[in-house]
């Protein structure tokens, strides 16, 4: 006794030594190897027992614990039966005697380890485990206890971890099954009697708000008043004690509802006593910060339909004498509640048996959504939400996503369910949200309704009006008011806060998200209702379109300066506001394009028109006054709100190209004025921006309305304006002051080559005009390359430094341009890619006699490959065998080792971007059908498995490495008779199992690439690698090849299996498990037969008979499911017997 005493001592100043904080790290060292040590002596568990009953000392108690629990998970099996018998017997008196004393992380943890226990031995040789936690539970002093203990073996016992065998996991899950009804049954018990015991019902309630309400809407929900009286009842007033019970009940049904399946062990007794709870979430709660998210001087009210919502009572009037810590914990019993109905809600397996549940819960949980959405004469909506927990109101919405999502379906046709008041009560929800995040969820949940809407209305078209008549009124005012929710006239305080400079993740500001997914609320809407839709919209837009309009009225010129001549505060701010709706709303009408062409085109031609013309004409207004080059009163305000509604004017008149399209091709020659009025327009409004006197969001807006018109619309008289031939005279000068920004120029270069290279619509080929246009194409090209091709000369020597730089600059100017000329034409006629090329043919010699040159210039490399690589793609044809195959040979011969291995070790470097755009031209080029470039493969595998691989092979180089494993896939895909010359006869006769091999020796190398990639840790090049070979598999038979099934198959089969052992690519489970059945099933019995025994012989770390249960629990079967399930079997095992056996005490002998 002396001796543990001394010990407990000398552990306790060790403990606080480690943890002190002027202990050094390699005291700290020292002491945690003598702790180990101590920790694996096989009757370490006695003293740590000892000192659990002995210490005060938190250090001790957890170090003491963790003993415990390495024991059992890790040492057990070799622990002697007496003395597990007497740790079965010692931790849970341990625990009765101390859980009230000790720190709860200790209590927990102590309940964890007896868990553990209960997981190694219930019911076999720990029989009373689980009763014995029944029996805390129905102990009204230790229920707390009980109910943790209970938490805790739902969490280890029910999903358990992978130190335990498939069998004996089986085996705990129906164990647990079978005592779930009592484990409900006593759970519901609990609630029901707090609830019964704290509540206060008078025999004869008056009506008042405290013990009885209204629920005329809901009213019909409730077949059976009984359930309607139990909703109505006051709220219980639970002590502090009686609220941590409940929450313990309420956190053990959330987790053993997230594992039990759909039943009437769920009673309605206990759906009921959980929404009693659900109820205290909606008690409101003092904020210290009163913000308001929606706009205070908000025209919208955020109702769907007032005159049918009736108050709800307040569920209890002694809110104002409850203490804010009390609140708090009441809000906690809210959420749990809504936990446990989440659980529930996010099943998609429901059995019939259990849809009426459904419907009830559903009805309950929506009397909570009218009591959360009522109003009275203390709280609006809005105040009500904003004063509710968060986490709470967090947890109702993910109900309602769930809802929507999950079952709508479900239910939405039930005459027990009225949906359209569902959505006035969601409705209200949504637009009286508190934060901006809340907003966005209930945005998401409306447009999995708009969704499931679409769906249902084009699944059954017959009855698409009756259908949407029923939603129409909702539908109809859930646009409005998104609308009015992303203007500043109506919502000012709301936007203002919203961020519109921070990037996130997508890219976006808040301000734009925020627009974004407004935006697609209303297509969504227009999509199902579009004449209504845009009979909302237009007028909206007309009317901020009037105030841009007239504010031409306003400008004054006073000798060479032009102001906006509106100076007044109010005036000033009530003009942003407009601005800014206008912006929005131009993004709006952008946004709804797509919903007038195609089918619709006829049926919605005047909308469109009416909508086109409107903007033709705002952007004709906008250039015309050159509204963006105004001194305005607050240059910081407004000047950026002019220039943006020109750049959104210009932005959704390029959305209306296709409309414009479609008018060429259908009705242009009954209206052909009119469609010429609208291009003519259009040119003449985006040509005066084209000039770097004008801002650059303006000048990017109007060059990509350029390419939109040139591209798909291509109005055959396009050439012939004037406007464009200033363009033209623009882009060819040589005065390099007028020169555009890099990206404008290369975006109008683009728009003048398909002007002149695409082919126009409606017309023969007789009347396209090549000649002429070929010329003139030829013109443009040579005044956009006059200085790239002068660099020629001038490099035959090594350029000094200064004259480097400026051929660097020449080629990274005119290399771009070129490449997004040839990137226009990749899928146009063959006309147009030959005059491309024509035009181009110098330039591209240029490139290829320039490319040894800078070979050393990576950055410069770069932008050649790049170009290269798009001539590759879009005009191999064009350039033909020869001239193409001088270029491939180039480049394998300025590629060398040296060069490769330089580029490639500078990860993310220019270097190593020209390796990956070399390797996709040879993509390219292997892709080739016919003979033209066979000649090339020896030379193309070689650079590839004696020059990139070696290089690779050892490293990461991720970018490198899958465009090389995409080159050999190609290669094999495209090329298999390079290296299988079976014919069609043979494999006819003989099924392909005799198989003409050449090549061999690159074959099997490559193969071998593919199959070290799956020792290596990166999961890309993994999936994409197992794609490739299961691919190869499909469309070639890989597998069944003789040389791949007689050399490579089990061994390929083996580094899967290891894999899923070392669980280093556990996300990608499925796609391994697939390729194994894939391989097995080549030939079944020689897996079985051969290769399994062959397997399991050499796996290290279990013995005989643990190999003998392995190979017996793997069936013989053949379908995939049950294939996929012994191999999961065979890997969990596995790897628990391992963990069993480095467990065991040394000399430990294994029967």
């Amino acid at each position: 006794m002396a001796s543990e005493e001394a010990s407990l001592r000398a552990l306790e100043s060790l403990m606080t030594e480690f943890f002190h904080s002027c202990t050094t790290n390699e005291r700290k060292r020292e002491i945690e190897e003598l702790l180990n040590n101590f920790a694996q002596q096989t009757e370490a568990w006695r003293q740590c027992l000892f000192f659990l009953s002995n210490t005060q000392n938190e250090y001790v108690m957890m170090y003491s614990l963790t003993v415990f629990e390495n024991l059992v998970n890790k040492m057990w099996i070799g622990v002697a039966s007496q003395d597990k018998m007497e740790i079965r017997s010692c931790l849970p008196k341990l625990l009765l005697a101390q859980h009230k004393t000790v720190p709860f992380f200790i209590r927990n943890k102590l309940c964890k380890v007896i868990v553990d226990i209960g997981r190694q031995d219930w019911p076999m040789f720990y029989h009373d485990f689980f009763t014995n936690t029944l029996q805390l539970i129905q102990s009204p002093a230790l229920a707390s206890l009980g109910l943790m203990m209970l938490k805790t073996t739902s969490e280890e016992l029910a999903c358990p971890r992978e130190d335990l065998s498939v069998a004996r996991k089986d085996e705990l899950r129906k164990l647990l099954l079978a005592q779930v009804p009592t484990v409900l049954g006593l759970l519901t018990g609990i609630l029901e009697n707090y609830w019964d015991k704290h509540s206060v019902i008078a025999s004869t309630p008056p009506p008042s708000p405290t013990s009885g309400e209204s629920v005329e809407l809901l009213g019909s929900l409730f077949q059976d008043s009984r359930y309607s009286k139990l909703l109505c009842q006051p709220m219980a007033t639970l002590d502090n004690e009686s609220q941590q019970l409940c929450c313990l009940v309420l956190e053990c049904l959330a987790h053993l509802f997230s594992w039990i399946p759909l039943s009437t062990s769920i009673t309605p007794t206990l759906l009921a006593s959980i929404f009693h709870f659900a109820r205290f979430g909606c008690d409101l709660r003092t904020k210290a910060k009163p913000g308001s998210f929606i706009s205070s001087n908000c025209c919208s009210n955020g109702q769907l339909n007032p005159g049918n919502m009736p108050p709800a009572p307040n569920g209890g009037g002694r809110n104002g004498q409850q203490s804010e810590g009390n609140k708090v914990d009441r809000a906690r019993l809210g959420v749990y509640a809504m936990t446990c109905i989440n659980e529930l809600v996010s099943k998609n397996c429901v059995p019939l048996d259990f849809e009426e549940y459904l419907l009830r819960m559903f009805q309950q949980t929506f009397f909570l959504l009218q009591r959360l959405t009522r109003e009275n004469n203390s709280h609006t909506v809005k105040s009500r939400l904003q004063e509710l927990d968060e986490s709470y109101l967090e947890k109702f919405t993910d109900f309602l996503r769930l809802f929507v999502s999950v079952h709508l379906r479900r239910i939405e046709s039930s005459p027990q369910f009225p949906i359209v008041e569902f959505l006035g009560l969601l409705f209200k929800f949504t637009f009286n949200q508190p934060t901006h995040e809340g907003y966005f969820a209930c945005l998401d949940i409306w447009s999995v309704f708009l969704d499931f809407l679409t769906t249902k209305t084009k699944d059954r078209l017959a009855d698409r009006e009756i259908v949407l008549n029923r939603y129409k009124d909702a539908i109809g005012l859930l646009l409005r008011e998104v609308l009015n929710r992303i203007q500043f006239r109506y919502n000012q305080a709301q936007l203002e806060e919203l961020d519109d400079e921070t990037l996130d993740d997508d890219q976006q500001t808040e301000w734009q998200r925020y627009l974004r997914q407004s935006l697609e609320v209303v297509a969504k809407v227009m999509e199902l209702l579009p004449s209504h839709a845009f009979s909302t919209l237009f007028p909206v837009l007309q009317d901020n379109l009037d105030v841009y309009l007239g504010l031409q009225q306003f400008i004054v010129t006073t000798g060479s300066s032009r102001r906006l001549n509106v100076s007044a505060e109010n005036d000033c701010r009530r003009l942003h506001c407009s601005l800014r709706d206008l912006s929005s709303l131009l993004q709006a009408v952008g946004r709804l394009a797509e919903h007038f062409t195609g089918e619709v085109f006829a049926a919605r031609f005047n909308d469109a028109l009416a909508v086109v013309e409107r903007l033709v004409e705002v952007t004709c207004y906008g250039s015309r006054t050159s509204l963006y080059d105004l001194e305005t009163a607050v240059p910081s305000v407004l000047k950026p709100d002019l220039i943006d509604v020109h750049a959104q004017a210009l932005s959704a008149l390029q959305a209306y190209s296709h409309w414009l399209a479609q008018f060429y091709s259908e009705v242009h020659s009954q209206n052909q004025s009119q469609f010429m009025n609208l291009i003519t327009s259009t040119i003449d409004a985006s040509s005066p921006l084209i000039t770097t006197k004008v801002p650059d969001k303006l000048m990017l807006s109007a060059c990509h309305l350029m390419v939109s018109i040139t591209s798909t619309v291509r109005p055959v008289f396009l050439v012939t304006l004037p406007a464009v031939r200033n363009i033209f005279n623009l882009i060819t000068s040589e005065n390099q002051t007028r020169r555009l920004p890099q990206e404008e120029h290369r975006l109008v270069c683009r728009a003048l080559s398909n002007m002149l290279l695409l082919p126009w619509p409606n017309l023969p080929e007789s009347e396209q005009q090549w000649q002429t246009r070929s010329s003139n194409h030829a013109s443009l090209l040579a005044a956009l390359t006059r200085e790239y091709k002068g660099i020629r000369g001038t490099v035959n020597i090594t350029p000094r430094q200064p004259d480097l730089d400026n051929m660097k600059a020449v080629m990274q100017q005119t290399l771009p341009v070129l490449r997004d000329i040839v990137d226009s034409v990749s899928g146009e006629s063959t006309k147009s890619r030959q005059i491309c090329y024509q035009s181009l043919q110098e330039s591209v010699q240029v490139s290829l006699s320039l490319f040894p040159v800078f070979i050393q210039q990576p950055d410069v490399t770069d932008e050649m490959l790049a170009f290269f690589l798009t001539l590759f793609q879009a005009l191999r044809v064009q350039m033909g065998v020869a001239f193409t195959g001088q270029i491939i040979h180039t480049f394998l011969s300025m590629f060398t080792r040296e060069q490769l291995a330089a580029s490639i070790l500078q990860e993310g470097s220019a270097g190593c971007r020209v390796v990956q755009k070399f390797l996709k031209i040879l993509q390219v080029v292997v892709q080739e059908p016919g003979q033209a470039f066979k000649p090339f493969l020896p030379s193309i595998l070689s650079l590839c498995m004696e020059q990139v691989y070696p290089v690779v092979a050892e490293r990461s180089s991720p970018d490198v490495k899958a465009e090389l494993f995409e080159l050999l896939y190609q290669i094999l895909h495209q090329n298999w008779r390079y290296f299988f010359k079976t014919s069609v006869l043979t494999s006819v006769q003989r099924g392909a199992a005799e198989d003409t091999m050449e090549n061999e020796a690159q074959f099997t190398a490559a193969m071998q690439a593919f199959g070290q990639s799956f020792l290596q840790p990166d999961i890309h090049i993994f999936k994409q690698n197992i794609c490739y070979l299961e691919s190869l598999n499909s469309k070639h038979k890989l597998y069944h090849r003789k040389l791949f099934r007689t050399s490579m198959l089990f061994h390929f089969i083996n580094v899967l299996l290891q894999v899923l052992l070392h669980k280093s690519h556990d996300l990608l489970q499925e796609e391994i498990t697939l390729a194994i059945y894939n391989m097995a099933s080549v030939d079944f019995d020689a897996f079985y037969s051969a290769f399994m025994p062959e397997f399991l012989n050499g796996c290290q770390g279990v013995d005989s008979s643990q190999r003998a249960v392995l190979a017996r629990n793997f069936k013989l079967e053949r379908d995939l499911p049950s294939f996929t399930q012994s191999v999961h079997r065979l890997v969990n095992d596995l790897r628990y017997y391992r963990l069993c056996n480095s467990s065991l005490p040394t000399g430990t002998i294994k029967l």
